[in-house]
């Protein structure tokens, strides 16, 4: 599934509170979510807008692979459809 090029940090980090991530601290122009859902897992998002593909795809993966789902799963979640 090709990846939105429009979406920020902000909106990646709203999106990502329906999995339990939660903004734990901010150090410049990059915040770290933390979830407990399934462990505990951090993950760094810059608060650029837009986000590069390379980093959103990273990102993604990296969620993914802690919800244990397919990447392009997550994606159509987040995307609703």
């Amino acid at each position: 599934m090709r990846l939105p090029r429009d979406w920020g940090g902000e909106k990646l980090a709203k999106l990502l509170k329906r999995y339990g991530y939660e903004v734990t601290r901010q150090t410049g122009s990059h915040m770290r979510l933390t979830t407990h859902r399934g462990g505990e897992h951090h993950i760094t998002i810059p608060r650029h807008s837009p986000l590069r593909v390379g980093t959103l795809n990273s990102i993604l993966k990296d969620v993914a692979g802690h919800l244990g789902i397919e990447r392009d799963e997550l994606l159509r979640e987040l995307m609703g459809r």
